[in-house]
């Protein structure tokens, strides 16, 4: 449940087209939006933000920026983000399901081609503390992505390294999709709801 009381959507028709920005997107508005709503000046910067690293189209697919999310998010423990990053991959972006079960055996699976290796692991050391990216570990990259992908694919990271802080902190509860979702295809793995199993 929740750590503060969320705002009702009917009472904030102010931010209708946030939430209907979010519904278009994911088919659902996530509840961690309903409690950013308290401050609806956060609420829109971070949809701004959201939508320039995700919703913008740009030159890295968003299938990988999904998984670049889903692993950043796995890494830092946040299981609310878990679920949504690996949902939406699958649901919304057409990733299959195995591949995003086995995202935390990116390095040896076969599931995974060398540019999503080098990504992967640049997410995952960025959503480390302190921060375990190397110069190497860019260099790989750069093989891989343009210096533009580059910025994106961090971007990405840097994004969600904001979420899982605040829905873990927030104990944000998940929506029904990322829920079954999570218990059907990422439990094996390890995956669970936690704190963020509504009540």
């Amino acid at each position: 449940m929740s750590r503060v009381t969320a705002v009702r959507r009917e009472d904030v028709p102010e931010l209708e087209e946030v939430f209907m920005r979010a519904e278009r997107a994911l088919g659902f508005v996530p509840n961690s939006f309903f409690a950013m709503a308290r401050k609806p000046g956060i609420l829109r910067a971070f949809s701004l933000l959201s939508r320039e690293v995700l919703g913008v189209p740009g030159k890295v697919p968003l299938p990988l920026k999904r998984l670049a999310a889903l692993m950043a998010s796995y890494t830092t423990g946040c299981m609310y983000c878990t679920a949504h990053t690996a949902e939406s991959a699958a649901a919304v972006d057409g990733v299959p399901e195995e591949k995003v079960a086995a995202i935390m055996q990116y390095e040896t699976s076969p599931l995974f081609s060398p540019a999503e290796r080098a990504a992967l692991r640049v997410a995952q050391l960025a959503a480390t503390t302190p921060n375990g990216v190397t110069d190497e570990d860019m260099d790989e990259l750069k093989k891989h992505f343009d210096e533009d992908q580059v910025v994106e694919l961090v971007a990405t990271v840097c994004l969600f390294g904001w979420l899982n802080r605040w829905n873990d902190t927030m104990a944000t509860g998940l929506e029904e999709r990322p829920l079954a979702f999570g218990q059907s295809t990422m439990a094996s793995g390890g995956w669970r709801p936690g704190k963020h199993l509504r009540k």
